[in-house]
């Protein structure tokens, strides 16, 4: 069975950086084949940033370019999220997600291509 488990989530100043970590098990393709996500209560799931076509691309919201990368080691099965530059409104609960399965011809971040989810981890940024 898959399992992923999100970690480095917190409290932090605008401003601030956090690192979050996604440790993978049981999944039977790349960490190239996973992304983020976030939620605030009452709206919707949205991707945050994510590999696209089994890792030969990127994927980032408008919001999140130039403040996050996302990166990843296949060897250790941990995806990573590096934020700086956080503002409030990146306040969330940010999910690790792997696809159900993984192609050269992913070219979006479609929550329903995500077939894995882990309990998500709370960011709070304070201003």
């Amino acid at each position: 069975q898959v399992q992923l488990v999100e970690s480095g989530g917190g409290s932090v100043q605008a401003g601030g950086s956090l690192r979050l970590s996604c440790a993978a098990s049981g999944y039977t393709y790349s960490t190239a084949c996973m992304g983020w996500f976030r939620q605030v209560p009452g709206q919707e799931r949205e991707a945050v940033a994510g590999f696209l076509g089994g890792g030969v691309t990127t994927y980032y919201a408008d919001s999140a370019k130039g403040r996050f990368t996302i990166s990843q080691d296949n060897a250790k099965k941990v995806l990573y999220l590096q934020m700086i530059s956080l503002k409030s409104e990146d306040s969330a609960t940010y999910y690790c997600a792997a696809r159900r399965t993984c192609s050269i011809f992913e070219r979006q971040m479609d929550r329903d291509d995500f077939g894995y989810w882990g309990q998500g981890t709370q960011v709070i940024v304070s201003s």
